[in-house]
């Protein structure tokens, strides 16, 4: 059974006309590593700040463990932050900032001493305990910024897109790396990030943020292969959103036509009839002669193949006019101008709410 470690309940934020939150409820295990992602504007910034005590909501309550600490000064909350770009003190060697934290908590010299080496080896950063932190790379700077968050053994910690600052080689590293440090210390991290790859690596949850509003919370392999709207899909690469006409025939089935035909599919949607979308993945399809084999199978002209490494995209035009992305590793026999078959598995064809 799992302990809820924080809860946001019914959190609403203005600043002007812009709503940052609104009627936020989210609950957080104990030891959960949590992500609050999406597009720039959509609140995930701010709820964390009201989090960390940092801005008050306008209603609403946030609790830790039981407790109400909406109206609780940061430095009362036992809550760390990462900030984007480290906010490590520059005067001070990498001991002294880490240290900083715990100086103002009471513990002896040698027990002080004792953590510092303890988070200096937690993010392999051994040896480097009197090294001035402006001499450090900027990935080193932030396993600093992480070791100094870590040192009061906050029972959260909160990360504001903490990697975003650094190049693709070393930011790959550190999600593995943060990864493995939440494991290892067992403390609960709410993460913000507006990178799709890397909420996926690290998460065990997500909630998609738009407006203000949680879209959908879920875990990650949910919330990839089965979007709930039309948002969520799209704010994930690769994903195909179709206009639809949908009827549903019961619980479980539903008619969708588009393409020019219909089909029987999965009903996942909570309500269709009529005008609706389906998101179809676009390595869930297949070219040519291997659409033969597909539950679906749509006429197509190829309008774009681009080469992308490991893989090539090849753009469609459906015969209602509709784009279509197909993402394979397989070489393209077909040129620019053809036609072909497209073929999907009725499973692989998601049904969306409105958003």
């Amino acid at each position: 059974m799992t302990t809820t470690i924080l809860a946001l309940q019914n959190i609403h934020k203005r600043f002007g006309s812009r709503v940052s939150a609104h009627d936020l409820t989210l609950d957080i295990a104990a030891g959960e590593f949590f992500t609050l992602l999406g597009p720039s504007g959509s609140g995930k910034s701010t709820v964390l700040r009201m989090i960390a005590g940092l801005e008050t909501p306008d209603s609403g309550h946030i609790r830790v463990r039981g407790k109400d600490i909406t109206r609780v000064p940061p430095w009362h909350r036992q809550i760390g932050m990462v900030f984007q770009h480290y906010a490590n003190f520059p005067h001070l060697d990498v001991q002294e900032n880490i240290a900083y934290g715990l100086r103002r908590s009471g513990l002896s010299k040698q027990a002080i001493k004792d953590r510092v080496n303890q988070l200096l080896d937690l993010v392999g950063m051994q040896g480097f305990e009197s090294r001035r932190v402006t001499q450090l790379s900027g990935g080193e700077q932030q396993r600093i910024a992480i070791a100094r968050a870590l040192a009061p053994k906050p029972d959260i910690l909160l990360l504001d897109e903490p990697l975003s600052a650094l190049d693709e080689k070393i930011r790959r590293e550190m999600q593995q790396e943060l990864r493995d440090i939440q494991q290892s210390t067992g403390t609960t991290f709410i993460y913000v990030t507006h990178d799709q790859e890397e909420a996926l690596t690290m998460s065990d949850r997500i909630a998609v943020l738009n407006g203000g509003l949680c879209v959908q919370c879920d875990v990650p392999g949910t919330i990839f292969r089965e979007p709930r709207t039309p948002f969520v899909a799209r704010f994930f690469r690769g994903s195909n959103v179709l206009a639809v006409q949908a009827k549903q025939t019961d619980n479980q089935q539903a008619a969708v036509s588009f393409g020019g035909g219909s089909w029987t599919v999965p009903a996942r949607a909570s309500t269709l009839s009529g005008d609706s979308h389906a998101a179809i993945r676009s390595e869930a399809l297949v070219l040519g002669t291997e659409a033969a084999n597909s539950d679906v199978q749509l006429n197509a002209q190829v309008q774009s193949i681009s080469y992308r490494g490991i893989y090539t995209t090849c753009e469609l035009s459906l015969e209602d006019h509709q784009s279509l992305s197909v993402a394979t590793l397989k070489p393209l026999p077909m040129q620019v101008g053809e036609t072909t078959q497209v073929g999907v598995n009725a499973s692989d064809i998601v049904l969306l709410e409105q958003d």
